[in-house]
């Protein structure tokens, strides 16, 4: 019988509950298998990794947002096998008893840095760079790529809404389509951070202090026998934060019910805030919307959209339309990304055991060695361009990476979800305005290498030649 390697046997019993966002087995076999061969070869030494995106998706981004910096510290700091899992490990077959020891061990100890959380940043810039022992810097390529590249994704596709439509109350409602819990999590404090005012996710609420929105369901309407009971019911229930969903049935003929029950309410001192329209032409509901309440002298209730919203879709109905639409409930459209699913994201190593190292790949060479991003802006505060350049260097220009961890423990205080989207804020009111807008800009925001740099990936390159015969 032939062996598959890659099959690994179900545990005897099953594993405790646990966040498995937690769990140092949340990673590839082969960062294990590699970590095995580090161990007997004595191959400890600091290592330097970077993480960056190798290019922007043609036609559809003209730039990024960082985004995530905050679980990846968490991650770092709590890195630890848990003995169930080891034990587990064990059972596999796979690893030795000295490999199990060594990660019973196992801790982060190295140092990180990293641009700040909030920051515009262009393709094959790293936006973290860890330095650790070899062992510990390999390990936690998975679960890095996987934070930062989904919440830099969904950030970067927020701050496109957020620019398309200023003013305007952006709430994410993505959690039912999202790809599993963490995603859908993660998507709300990404699109918070990224400048849209809160989410739908009440978890979002309590783990990272992201306002929370709600209105009803289509089913809390069917529930009732009568449409304006529904209506009712629940605006003195909720008398302070009423937004209706009028589209169930008939949507010009709910904005006629809600006309006549708003004086009942009135008298009650309660006042109905918002409708919401979640089907059918959006722009063309809104505009006949919004004239049977300004006819009925009632212009303060707002009129907020939701169903098949993106970027795009904000465009062409504020735009186009000109669709007097106050806010926008955006799901699948943003939490799954689905114009531009994945990115091209690499965590590779730049550096080791004092040495730079360089990946030489057709079509996914790397710069060598310890990096650096310094910005430029031009007399109006626009972003004028990039300097790639080494760590060394003293070169002009605004320093993007900090160091943000040091022996394994953060640096300073943790920075709050507010102050990335501060940072977020004011970046993309830096950026040029080609830069900003949906289209591909015609010109590329300039990102150049320094010299320096140049240097050593010519080094690199005339010494793996040299040593090409072994």
């Amino acid at each position: 019988m032939i062996d598959r390697p890659f099959d690994i046997p179900s545990p005897p019993d099953p594993m405790p509950s646990r966040d498995p966002g937690a769990s140092a087995l949340l990673t590839d076999l082969y960062q294990l298998t590699m970590l095995q061969t580090y161990f007997e070869q004595g191959m400890t030494g600091t290592a330097v990794f970077e993480l960056f995106f190798r290019r922007l998706p043609p036609r559809q981004r003209n730039f990024f947002v960082a985004a995530g910096l905050g679980q990846v510290l968490e991650f770092l700091e709590e890195l630890r096998f848990q003995p169930d899992e080891l034990q587990w490990l064990a059972s596999t077959g796979r690893f030795t008893a000295a490999c199990i020891d060594r990660l019973a061990g196992l801790r982060f100890t190295g140092d990180v840095w990293a641009m700040a959380e909030g920051t515009v940043f262009f393709a094959n810039q790293p936006i973290i760079r860890v330095e650790a022992p070899l062992p510990e810097a390999q390990l936690v390529e998975t679960r890095l790529m996987n934070i930062l590249h989904f919440q830099s994704m969904i950030a970067t596709k927020a701050a496109r809404a957020v620019l398309h439509a200023p003013g305007k109350l952006l709430v994410d409602f993505g959690l039912r389509r999202a790809h599993a819990a963490e995603a859908g999590l993660y998507a709300a404090r990404a699109t918070y951070l990224a400048g849209m005012a809160g989410s739908a996710t009440v978890l979002a609420g309590q783990r990272y202090g992201v306002p929370i929105f709600g209105t009803m369901a289509h089913s809390f309407i069917q529930a009732h026998d009568s449409e304006t009971r529904a209506f009712e019911n629940f605006a003195r229930s909720h008398p302070d934060n009423i937004t209706l969903l009028i589209d169930t049935y008939d949507t010009e003929a709910a904005a006629r019910k809600i006309v006549r029950l708003a004086p009942q309410l009135a008298q009650d001192g309660i006042k109905i805030g918002a409708v919401r329209i979640d089907s059918g032409d959006l722009a063309e509901h809104a505009r006949e919307v919004r004239r049977i309440f300004d006819e009925a002298g009632l212009p303060h209730i707002k009129i907020f959209a939701s169903g098949g919203i993106d970027e795009f879709a904000l465009r062409d109905l504020l735009q186009a339309k000109q669709a007097p639409i106050d806010g926008f409930g955006i799901g699948s459209g943003m939490d799954a990304s689905y114009d531009v699913p994945t990115l091209d994201c690499a965590y590779k190593l730049q550096e080791y055991g004092g040495r730079p190292r360089r990946k030489r790949s057709e079509g996914k060479a790397t710069w060598p060695g310890r990096k650096q991003v310094f910005r430029h802006y031009d007399g109006s505060g626009r972003m004028a361009g990039d300097v790639l350049a080494l760590q060394s260097e003293h070169a002009a220009g605004e320093p993007l990476l900090r160091p943000v961890m040091r022996n394994g423990q953060r640096l300073g205080d943790v920075e709050t979800l507010e102050q990335a989207r501060g940072r977020c804020r004011a970046d993309l009111m830096r950026l040029p305005p080609e830069l900003a807008a949906l289209e591909p800009s015609p010109t590329p925001y300039p990102v150049t290498v320094s010299d320096a740099l140049k240097a050593l990936a010519e080094a690199c390159d005339r010494e793996h030649a040299s040593a090409s015969g072994d």
